[in-house]
């Protein structure tokens, strides 16, 4: 991913191994590949790359574990990494956590096993590619891509390198979303027709806007450069770093539909058993973006489901399930509600158990690399239609417009230098 700075710390991968050796667990080598099997007595050592809201909140379930410890954090916000240092030092009541600006110091340490990724969309592609060049396997929040061809090279990586990667679409192991997709595998909802995935409600207007330079904060403060990471350079202002800005700018997200989408989309894709797939069309209707998979079944992207946020819905031609993060389910034919069914609740601590489990045993999780690449995937070609503002023709297998040269140059974005992919 990463061409460094030479003023940049770089993670030396014989040092690496020579330090992991004498580790608890086991190391197999091969031509590129590193894989890691902790005792079922060892705790993973953990370390926090992003520490705003979210990323507090999964740490607290990291913390949660008995088999893991958080043992450093990593912003670039000074107030982020110093609120999560004391927290974590509150939990295990000492003043043990270290606390970096550099996400490759953290990497360099080699006590740390896993990372936590919740930095902005921005740099969650980056960050999982050089934390697996640095030996770690990685939690890393959603979406898991800005492009289409960045998640396509982290999924690339994870099998080259043999790293273990779950995306943060943790409604894959909550119950009542289980139900849902269960039922729509089934058959119990006859042949499925449609698959409805809420769209974030704010976020959707998406631009590019480069606001005036303000005076740039000291790299202590809050480091700008680090910031920006692959996105193209411009002058500091303070706005940018604000979620509700970033969020819908295209240098830095996917807005509203990447929002929302990266957890309903995926719930979509798996109840139409599409999860190495997507759709081969999409074009809109109104405020709706739709895609129709190969099978016929079509993908709606809307807004104006219920129960919560994240909401889906899945439509039979004998009847139809619809849930959310409310908890909340609603099924018809009413029978259908005698399914196995145990209501579950929205904390990650199901999803973060799940990703250290598949730490130990080396099995693929529940969120994969090419799952959430997938998903996210039919979440870039909607809007890569939002932005052109025509349908679009997509090919799933070569991951590629058909016959359009506009619409496949939106399935990257540049990097700036030293950044590449």
């Amino acid at each position: 991913m990463s061409r460094l700075r030479k003023d940049h710390r770089t993670v030396d991968r014989r040092r690496f191994l020579k330090t992991a050796a004498v580790a608890a667990g086991s190391i197999v080598v091969a031509p590129n590949i590193i894989t890691w099997a902790a005792p079922a007595n060892e705790r993973i050592g953990v370390g926090v790359i992003g520490a705003g809201g979210r990323g507090r909140d999964v740490m607290g379930a990291f913390m949660a574990q008995p088999d893991a410890r958080v043992l450093a954090v990593c912003d670039v916000m000074r107030e982020r990494r110093e609120r999560a240092r004391d927290l974590v030092n509150q939990r295990y009541g000492n003043e043990d956590c270290a606390a970096y600006i550099d996400m490759l110091e953290l990497l360099d340490r080699p006590d740390i096993d896993v990372v936590l990724i919740a930095t902005g969309d921005n740099w969650h592609s980056g960050a999982s590619i050089v934390a697996a060049r640095a030996g770690k396997d990685m939690y890393c929040e959603k979406p898991m891509s800005v492009a289409i061809t960045e998640s396509r090279a982290v999924s690339d990586t994870m099998r080259r390198l043999g790293r273990i990667y779950q995306c943060g679409t943790q409604r894959r192991s909550i119950s009542n979303f289980q139900f849902a997709v269960n039922l729509a595998r089934s058959g119990k909802l006859g042949r499925l027709k449609e698959v409805h995935a809420e769209e974030a409600g704010g976020f959707k207007e998406l631009y590019d806007t480069i606001l005036p330079a303000e005076p740039e904060p000291p790299r202590e403060e809050f480091d700008w450069d680090r910031w920006l990471g692959p996105a193209p350079w411009r002058p500091y202002n303070a706005k940018y770093p604000t979620r509700g800005f970033w969020s819908a700018h295209l240098d830095f997200s996917g807005g509203s539909i990447t929002e929302w989408g990266s957890h309903t989309v995926d719930l979509c894709q798996w109840a139409n058993d599409a999860d190495d797939s997507g759709p081969v069309e999409y074009w809109q209707e109104g405020e709706r973006f739709i895609g129709r998979y190969a099978n016929g079944v079509k993908l709606v992207i809307r807004t104006g489901l219920r129960f919560g946020s994240c909401p889906v819905r899945f439509e039979g031609e004998e009847g139809w399930v619809e849930t959310g993060d409310s908890g909340q389910v609603e099924v018809y034919p009413a029978s259908l509600m005698h399914e196995p069914w145990f209501p579950g609740g929205y904390p990650p601590d199901n999803h973060v158990r799940a990703f250290l489990d598949s730490v130990k045993t080396r099995e693929e999780t529940v969120s994969s690399a090419e799952t959430a690449h997938r998903s996210i995937s039919a979440c870039h070609v909607a809007n890569i239609c939002k932005r052109l503002g025509r349908p679009i023709t997509w090919d799933p297998v070569k991951e590629a417009c058909i016959d359009d040269e506009e619409g496949n140059r939106l399935r990257s974005r540049a990097y700036r230098e030293p950044w590449y992919l």
